[in-house]
């Protein structure tokens, strides 16, 4: 007697959930009622298998987005609103963007700019900016700062080199010197960053000259001096902290001057800085050197020779007289 032949030999397996419906009601002989359970059953295992799916396919995205699950949260539930709109997903992935462009370019500790990036805004502004006459950058150092971590620790140090860095951002600026002389907001904003170790670096895009240069530069000086540092750690009492400051006041002048040399102004600045910042540390009573320069033949070029053995002058003079 010849084997029954299988209803499934020369056919091929179903591919979809309609399919295998159609498929079962023609190939089983199954009562109504058995057939309605056999589907119902169907139907909770395909429905388990989709849920744990998508649960899978979410644990996926968590673990490689870690850091920005609750942004994420965030746009899903303006996706579950009607008024989610195309705009609103692409101003998330903007921000999303921009904050990590923004970590990239940031000291971990201070959250001022990483010195790398601040050269490349300085090199930028240098070689671009035509609004302005003057503008200053300096350097300053936490004066003896090796004192602090050898005699109260590193985690003391890392405490006021964070505070210090604060301060810088909220004492160097410019916007309100340019609103009382003139009016009007800087052409770009300040900018800060840590030079490395204890010291730090910073831009003033727009200043009337060489006197408002230091004005900032002694109000963050005194202000460092005046922070009850106890505060931070008892131990401090003993040598409250102070800073050194260096700054170039520098002349604009024509774009045309510095364009193709902007790359070697801005590292010759840092470095005229750099030095003034030293001169500033030999001289217990200042704190604060400050000297006036100019652009001439792709150059720096100090405005106003000094004696040997003179200190940088802090009096404001007039611009230079342009060709």
């Amino acid at each position: 007697m010849a084997a029954e032949q299988s209803p499934l030999i020369g056919k091929s397996w179903p591919q979809t959930r309609g399919e295998l419906d159609e498929w079962i009601r023609q190939n089983l002989a199954v009562a109504p009622d058995e057939l309605r359970a056999l589907l119902r059953a169907i139907d909770g295992v395909f429905s388990r298998h989709q849920r744990l799916w998508l649960e899978s396919k979410e644990e996926a995205i968590q673990a490689l987005s870690r850091g920005f699950a609750a942004k994420l949260a965030k746009l899903r539930g303006e996706l579950s609103e009607r008024n989610a709109t195309v705009s609103s997903i692409a101003k998330y992935f903007e921000e999303l963007v921009a904050g990590l462009t923004d970590k990239t370019h940031r000291d971990a500790k201070t959250k001022l700019m990483n010195f790398d990036w601040f050269m490349e805004q300085l090199e930028s502004y240098l070689e671009l900016e035509q609004r302005v006459r003057w503008c200053a950058v300096g350097l300053v150092d936490i004066t003896g700062f090796k004192w602090y971590n050898d005699a109260l620790g590193h985690p003391v140090g890392d405490r006021i080199i964070e505070k210090v860095a604060r301060l810088l951002g909220e004492q160097i600026r410019s916007d309100d010197l340019i609103a009382q002389e003139r009016g009007v907001r800087p052409a770009s904003p300040d900018l800060h960053a840590r030079f490395g170790g204890d010291e730090f670096c910073f831009l003033i895009p727009d200043l009337g000259g060489v006197r408002e240069a230091h004005a900032v530069a002694d109000r963050f000086k005194e202000t460092v001096e005046r922070y009850d540092w106890t505060a931070l750690d008892p131990g401090l009492a003993e040598q409250p902290v102070r800073v050194d400051v260096g700054v170039v006041c520098l002349w604009m002048g024509r774009v045309s001057e510095r364009r193709f040399a902007a790359k070697q102004l801005a590292f010759d600045l840092i470095q005229q800085a750099d030095r003034l910042m030293y001169d500033a540390k030999g001289d217990r009573a200042g704190h604060v050197y400050v000297i006036e320069m100019k652009v001439a033949g792709g150059q720096l070029v100090e405005l106003h020779e000094r004696s040997a053995g003179s200190h940088p002058h802090t009096v404001a003079t007039e611009p230079p007289i342009q060709p």
